[in-house]
Parts: C-alpha cells; structure tokens; sequence
C-alpha cells in the first residue's frame, strides 16, 4: 500500500491551524534573525560572520532566514496542505543545512558560517516544521474522522458512513407519523 501525503484537507478542518501556527511562529523566528543579522551589515560571504541572537551569522545566511520566514508566513496565510507540505519540505532542508553544514564547520567552505549553535538550531527548527508539518497526517493510529484516514481507507470510510446513515434513519420518525 502507498501512503500519499497529497490528499485532500477539508478547508475548515481543525489542522489546518496546527500547519499555520508552525509555519507561523517558525517563520518568524527566522524573519527576526534574518533582519537582526542584516542591521549588522556582516559581509554576504564572511565565513567567521557575527553573532546575532546567539547565533553565527552573514549576509547570506541573513538573507536565506529571511527567504525561508516569507515563504513560512505565505504557507501560514494559505493553509491547509500547503503548509504541512511546506513545513515538511523546509524541515527536511533544514535538517539537512544541519548535516551539510556540520560536515563544513572550522573549513574555507563555510560561506554560511555556521558554528555548532546554528547547526544544533537547524536541526531543532527542522525537527520542529517536520512535527508541525506531519501532525495527524503520519501516523498508524489516525482516528476515524481524520479527512486522512479516510482517504487512505475508502472502503471503510464508506462502511462506517452507512452504518451511521442507518442508525440516523432509525432514530428519525418518517415523516407525517406522530412522534411519541
């Protein structure tokens, strides 16, 4: 059986805003870093930067914070799929700057010079917009009323959408009876 994380989230449903408020909060966090990190005017490819909220930072790291807060803040306005599946994604690349960066740290490569404090965020961010994105989405135990348990699971989705029909047809008196 292939698992899709692409189905279809009813507009209203309840998380959605689990996706906004991690796309949200996470984006941010790293609006203020990225702005915070430009009023110092540390040069674009610095490899020793400057500290900024405790953390290492250039102008490209700075701007890259930046770019990721906006497009955090346009899945948090959007909703719905898009921002799971963009917390998602961005978790995943931020877990993966981590590794990436990890390997770079004390080396000429480190254009985004990074120190361990901005490896360890990366990861906790990461791990972070991938909870947020895969909250009631990616799980073994979705309850029945998850829009998607019931898409993964169509035939008893429909079982039990017919036994809830009957049992709401048994308890409604056909019209023009008395009710007692």
């Amino acid at each position: 059986m292939v698992i899709r994380l692409d189905e279809h989230l009813p507009a209203d449903h309840r998380l959605s805003q689990v996706y906004r408020v991690g796309a949200g909060l996470t984006g941010l966090v790293l609006l203020v870093f990225g702005i915070l990190g430009l009023l110092n005017q540390v040069p674009f490819l610095d490899t020793h930067g400057d500290t900024v909220a405790g953390l290492n930072t250039n102008g490209t790291l700075s701007v890259l914070s930046i770019a990721a807060g906006l497009l955090l803040f346009a899945g948090m306005v959007i909703g719905g799929n898009i921002a799971s599946n963009l917390n998602m994604v961005l978790g995943t690349l931020f877990i993966l700057s981590g590794f990436v960066n990890l390997a770079l740290l004390d080396t000429s490569h480190n254009f985004l010079a990074f120190e361990m404090p901005n490896v360890i965020f990366s990861f906790v961010v990461g791990l972070m917009l991938l909870i947020f994105g895969m909250y009631g989405r990616v799980t073994g135990g979705l309850p029945h009323d998850n829009p998607y348990w019931r898409q993964r699971h169509p035939e008893a989705a429909a079982r039990e959408a017919a036994a809830r029909a009957a049992v709401a047809a048994r308890r409604t008196p056909p019209r023009g009876l008395p009710q007692h």
